[in-house]
């Protein structure tokens, strides 16, 4: 069992090390067993109130305010005022502990949706269109899901949950199952990634000091010169709100992706009343 807040527990089916960064990189059987609650709870505990619920909590607290790297089994320890041994009768450590705050991070969407009244939207328009924002205002709480790797995402309930509630409002697009999950797929990449962009662009202010004006000031005397020389004639013919804050680039491709699938569906139906 790792004790240094850093690596998986003994036993992983994964590599023996890990950087804390990497889904299913832990117990895989422990993570599942601890997700969906069939794994035993200590039967006695060195600090009445500690619950794996306060620990997921805590670490999701730390990882928001200073990134994933800060969360580690010690820190915990000392944000819930316990010693860190205590930690491991709830959790092997921080690659487990990591499947545990991604399923729980992923079912804040369907909270909001239950207190909201229920699931998505009927309209597998709007549905879609939901998806996005909602999946682009969780990244934007928890920025530290960006720096996960994903490709092997031990899925607990509320990572389920939400893949069925978004099969349901996409069924109605009369597409194969695959494609399905290619919609969700291809909404789910294009929000990552302009995510990242942002995301990035703060970063970089706040590892550099200087704000996105400066940054571009600094350069502006050689672009202005590069523009003159007549060797970017497209570029230098360019509008003066190209690069305007006030255009909406998620609204702008979310509307061109829905649209594209628009074409799609409506040649399934033409398709599908012509061989009827």
């Amino acid at each position: 069992m790792a004790k240094d807040g850093s690596t998986g527990s003994t036993g992983s089916t994964a590599a023996a090390t890990t950087d804390g960064t990497t889904t299913g990189s832990g117990d895989i059987a422990r993570s599942l067993e601890l997700l969906w609650g069939t794994g035993d709870r200590p039967s006695r505990g060195p600090k009445p109130g500690l619950t794996l619920d306060r620990i997921v909590t805590a670490a999701i607290a730390v990882a928001d305010a200073e990134g994933l790297a800060a969360v580690s089994m010690r820190r915990l320890s000392t944000e819930l005022g316990t010693g860190t041994m205590s930690l491991y009768r709830y959790v092997p450590g921080k690659a487990e502990l990591l499947d545990l705050m991604l399923d729980r991070v992923l079912g804040e969407p369907l909270s909001a949706e239950r207190e909201g009244g229920g699931g998505l939207p009927d309209d597998w328009r709007v549905a879609i269109n939901a998806m996005a924002t909602t999946y682009l205002d969780n990244l934007r709480r928890h920025p530290w899901l960006l720096k996960i790797n994903q490709a092997r995402t031990v899925l607990g309930p509320s990572a389920l949950r939400g893949l069925e509630l978004s099969l349901a409002a996409l069924r109605s697009m009369g597409l194969r199952d695959p494609e399905l999950i290619g919609v969700i797929i291809t909404v789910n990449s294009f929000v990552e990634g302009l995510a990242r962009t942002q995301g990035d662009a703060e970063e970089a202010v706040a590892q550099t000091g200087l704000s996105d004006e400066e940054f571009w000031d600094s350069q502006r005397p050689y672009l202005e010169r590069a523009m003159l020389s007549g060797a970017y004639p497209m570029m230098a013919g360019m509008s003066e709100d190209t690069f305007s804050a006030d255009f909406d680039h998620f609204v702008f491709g979310l509307e061109r992706l829905i649209a594209g699938f628009e074409v799609l569906v409506a040649e399934r139906q033409k398709a599908g009343g012509s061989s009827g």
